[in-house]
Formats: C-alpha cells, structure tokens, sequence
C-alpha cells in the first residue's frame, strides 16, 4: 500500500510539475510581431511601469519588457559613443546593424574633422527610409549644429526635426496682442532710427486703439454693448499684429534690440503667432525675416534652436512660393556656421545654392531690382495668357516666378546668385516716414547697400551686376563709391561685367509730366533724380564713365521700344533709347515695354539667352569653360 500510495505521489507531481512547465513555457513565448508594431512607433521614450500588479502577466507586459531592454541597449549605446572611445569595427557594440549605423553618423557629425562632420550630416540625410523611430532618435539625440545642417540639405525628411515646443493656450487673440505691445514698449526707445520711433508708436498707437475699443467701446459711450458701435472701431487681431511685426522687423535690425527681444521671451511668441497665423503669409514671412536678422548674431543661435525654429524653417524650405523659402534660406544660411562664412543681412536673400552643397562657387550674380519692384517678383518670368489646350496646373508649374532661381541656378550651377531689396517705401503701411525723403535717395541707398554686400561676401569672388530700371542708377552710384573706399576696393576688382536693362541714364520721362502725374507715380525724390535736368544724374554718369573706361568693365544694356500703361490714363515711354544708350558697351533695343524688359517670356527667349551668353563670356575663365 506504501508503495503505491508513494507511486502515485510521485506520478501526480511529475504530471503536475510537466504541465506547470509546459505552462510557463507558453507564458513566456512573446508575440514578435507585437514587439515590431511597438518597435515602429514614433517615441524613443521610456514610460515607467505600472503600479497595477494585474498588469504584470501576460504577452502586453512581457512584450514591454523586452522593448525596455531594448531601449535601455540603446541608451547604453550612446553612452558608449559618447563618453567613452568607440570601437569602430563594433567588438563591444551590442546592437543591431542599422542601429550601430545611426549611432555611428551620430557620432561622427560631432567630429572635429569638418570634413568628416559634414559627410556624416550628408549621409544622415539621405536617409528616405527609415521608421520613424530612427528618425526619433536623431532629433533627439543630434546637436544643435547637426540639426542646423539637415535643414540645410536638399530633400531632407522632416522627421528628422522635433516640433516647436508646445505652448500654453491663450483665451483669446488679443493676450496675444497684450504682448506684442508689452514687446514693443520693453524694447529701447531712445537713441533710435528716426523711422524706428515712427513705425513703432504708429503700432502701439493702432494696437491700443483696437484693444480698448474691445474691451471698452472705445466709440461707443454705453461700452460695448451696442453691436454697431463695436464694429465702428474693430480692427482684426490680424492687421493689428501685422503693425506689430512690422515694427518688429526695424528693431530687430539693430543687434542690442535682439538681445531684448529674445530676452523678453519674443522668440516664443513669435512662435505662436507663426502656428496662429498659418493661413498668413505676410505675417509668417514678417516673422522668418526677423529670425533672420536675428540669425545674425552668433550669440542667439541656441536660443534660436531651442525655441522651435529649424524644424520650422526646414519646413518652409520646401515652399512652392519662392519669396517664403528665400526667407527661410536665408535666416537658416545665417545660422549655419559650419558651411557658410559669409551673412547676409536684411534685404540681401541667396537664390542660389540655398541648400549645402559640395559643389563649388566660383563667381556671384547679383540682381539690383528697380523703384517699386522686389527681389523675387521683378525677375519673374513675364506673365502670359493660359493656352485653351493646357490645364492651369501645367502652366503653373512651367511658369517660373524667379527665373535667375530656376532657369539661371540650372545653367551655371557654379555660380551664387543674390538678390537684393531695398524699401522704395518702408513699410507696406504705405505710411510716410518722417525722414523717408533722405533714405530714398541714391547716395544713400548705395552707402546701405555697399556694407550689406559686403557682409554678404560680395567682391570676395568674380562678380557680374544685373539691375533693372533705376537699380542700374544704383549700380552706377555703388561701383563710383566702392572705387573711392579703399575697403570696398575688392568689388571694382572683381566686377566682371554689368547688364542693364532699360536703365534711365540720362532721365526719364516720367519726370516730363505734369506734378500731378508725377506725384501720383513716384515720390518726389525719385522724380527729381529721374529728371533729365537733374544735376546729381548727370555728375553721377560722368562719374561712371570716367571710370568704367579705365576698369574696361563689359557692358551689356537693353532697350524697350514700346509704351507702357500706367494705370488707365497713361501711356508712355518710361525710358526712351536715347535714355538707355550709356555710351559704351552694345545696347540692343527689345520690343517689349518697361516692366518687361527684364521678364523674359520663357528660357529659349532671346532676352534670357542673350544674358545667359553675356554672363557665360564674361566669367568663361574663371567657370573654367
């Protein structure tokens, strides 16, 4: 009886302990396909383990388990690689192969060899295919000056920058407008810019206006109640920060003025205002200029970094629009120190390379567009009727709102290509500055523009000037000043060629018309240097020639021969062929009118193969063709 009692003992507890094993066994297998959705996911993080003991048992938490080994590895690894030396054939690196990979460039872009720093961010970019995870990982773990250069690299994945940071929500829009104003009156307010002063209390003056009709009635004597009085004095919140900014941007051309803006928090507001205003492009582009301006000083670069900005700008890089990613080039061209020596100031945007590149630059375009016209919409392609046989998408995307961008960057790949932009108004208020009259004439304009230029490196390289209209007048006035500086000596040396197209040089005949017309078209300081009697135009093109004829500078100029409409009521000849003949170099007359002489019709027209051949002869030695 002993015995089989003790047999059938031992029996049921190998049956029981089998089963117990057997059980265990299958608790422990874990779903791998559980373990690679979660492995997938978009967060590096580590979240820390429940309290719940109900939640310790199952695939979910064994699943969890094995993916914070598997994070912690990772954090072992980047410890490894950067506290302690690294073995580069991986004989203690515990990982994966495409982790080791990534950690490996991570390691490298903080080299202190540039140019093993630089392939590393290259390499990192061209990387299309990775899981988000990967890309986590990256923008977590990179340095500021890494993240400045992915942002920099053409067809970069945006996964590879974090998100701005988040930001408490306000109650409404005019918190927001609370403190752009409370900005603005931080901001020194003495000693300055005459025009500063101006447009900054003509933005307070508008905000407060605005703020105490919403909050008070300002028109109304029974308050706000009455919902006609309240409409009486509403401005948008939009128009109201649109003052703001604008203000904004002539304080932040001044160094100390940045400091106070980003001490008093202004990058994070301008932050939410750029993520509020997302259907603004004016004001989001008001917004990357400032970033720019900012961008000029070293010393603000991490807080720049830390407020949310590069992945912004990497962001805006990719615009279709190529006034907002020129700004957003240029903001991030000053930002990056590793790859660019030169800065480029207000008003001064490279349209091309705006992407790091290892080609590189032998000679400078520089376009100096005329009164009334911008940096980017003078030299569009000319506009043209939408052909019956094709779709309005196929005609946008032929159309090229920048030819020197596109149709220019496309042939001479070689070359950097600048385009400059100089207020004929200060402010899109169409406000009048007290001391505007002065700012607008061309010995001014030409002091402005030379220092911009060269802080932008202009003269360091090969240069040919392009200039339209009165900026041909401005190109004259600048090459006079620069060979009369000793400092400004380079830009004379290394100008290789100038085209002008349909440049007044000996007046224009806009002036000729009643003061009326006149006042109605131009300001008065631009008539009276326009004018054929003008003594200053005259002294300025004996100026020139008397020079030019020594340097033997080519010179290529252009001619309109048809009338242009001004308005309903004009119709003229701006810049007559007599006017346009400078007296040297070939001068070809174009049957097009004023605003078009520089706006070739498509890149086989004979005005953009005739600059293109002007630029490839004059720069043929030193392109090496």
């Amino acid at each position: 009886k002993v015995a089989k009692v003790t047999g059938s003992l031992v029996l049921g507890g190998f049956v029981f302990i089998t089963y117990e094993v057997l059980s265990l066994k299958k608790l422990l297998q874990i779903d791998t396909q559980a373990i690679h959705q979660e492995k997938l996911k978009s967060h590096v993080y580590i979240r820390t383990s429940s309290l719940n003991p109900s939640e310790y048992q199952g695939i979910t938490y064994h699943a969890r388990k094995e993916i914070h080994k598997a994070v912690r590895k990772i954090l072992e690894a980047e410890a490894k690689l950067f506290w302690r030396p690294f073995n580069e054939h991986f004989s203690t690196f515990d990982g994966e192969d495409h982790e080791c990979a990534l950690w490996l460039l991570l390691k490298r872009t903080q080299s202190e060899n540039k140019e093993v720093r630089l392939q590393a961010v290259q390499d990192l970019a061209k990387n299309t295919h990775w899981h988000d995870y990967q890309y986590g990982t990256v923008a977590q773990a990179c340095d500021q000056r890494t993240a400045i250069g992915l942002a920099r690299s053409k067809d970069v994945d945006l996964r590879f920058f974090l998100p701005p940071p988040s930001l408490p929500k306000t109650k409404n829009d005019y918190l927001i407008e609370d403190q752009l104003r409370l900005l603005l009156v931080s901001l020194p307010q003495t000693d300055l810019d005459p025009c500063v002063q101006y447009f900054t209390s003509l933005a307070l003056r508008e905000s407060s206006q605005t703020l105490a009709a919403q909050r008070g009635g300002l028109w109304c004597f029974g308050g706000n109640g009455l919902p006609y009085c309240e409409t009486l004095s509403k401005v948008p919140s939009e128009t109201v920060e649109l003052f703001c900014l604008q203000a904004l941007v002539q304080h932040s051309k001044v160094s100390s003025h940045c400091d106070k803006i980003e001490a008093q928090g202004g990058l994070q507001l301008l932050q939410r205002i750029y993520q509020l205003r997302k259907d603004s492009a004016k004001i989001q582009r008001n917004i990357i200029r400032i970033i720019g301006n900012m961008a000029l000083d070293e010393r603000l670069h991490s807080s720049i970094v830390r407020a949310g900005w590069v992945s912004v700008l990497a962001e805006v890089m990719k615009s279709p629009h190529v006034i907002q990613s020129s700004h957003a080039s240029r903001a991030l061209a000053n930002l990056d120190r590793d790859t660019v020596q030169e800065k480029y100031p207000d008003g001064v945007y490279i349209l091309h390379p705006q992407y790091r590149s290892s080609q590189p630059i032998r000679a400078d375009i520089l376009f100096v567009h005329g009164l009334l016209g911008a940096a980017f919409k003078t030299w569009r392609q000319q506009d043209v009727d939408q052909p019956l046989d094709k779709k309005a998408s196929e005609v946008e995307e032929e159309y090229s709102q920048c030819w020197p961008k596109t149709w220019l960057a496309s042939d001479c790949p070689t070359l950097r290509i600048i385009s400059v932009e100089y207020d004929t108004r200060l402010s899109d208020w169409k406000a009048k500055c007290p001391v505007e009259p002065h700012r607008k004439s061309i010995a001014y304009r030409s002091n402005e523009l030379l220092e911009k230029l060269r802080a932008a490196g202009i003269g360091d390289r090969p240069l040919v000037w392009v200039s339209h209209s009165m900026g041909g007048l401005l190109v004259k006035k600048m090459l006079v000043d620069a060979s009369k500086n000793p400092e400004m000596g380079k830009i004379v040396n290394n100008t290789r060629g100038i085209i002008f197209y349909s440049v007044p040089h000996h007046g224009s005949q806009l002036a000729e018309y009643s003061i009326n017309a006149r006042y109605l078209l131009f300001p008065s300081v631009e008539v009276k240097e326009l004018s054929k009697d003008s003594p200053a135009l005259k002294e300025l093109n004996d100026d020139f020639l008397s020079f030019a004829k020594d340097e033997k500078f080519p010179v290529l100029s252009f001619a309109e021969t048809l009338p242009t409409h001004i308005g309903s009521m004009i119709k003229l000849h701006v810049v007559p062929l007599e006017s346009a003949r400078l007296g040297i170099g070939d001068l070809i007359p174009v049957d097009v009118n004023h605003l078009n002489i520089c706006k070739p019709k498509n890149k086989n027209a004979f005005l953009y193969q005739r600059t293109l051949k002007f630029i490839q002869d004059v720069l043929a030695t030193d392109l090496g063709d």
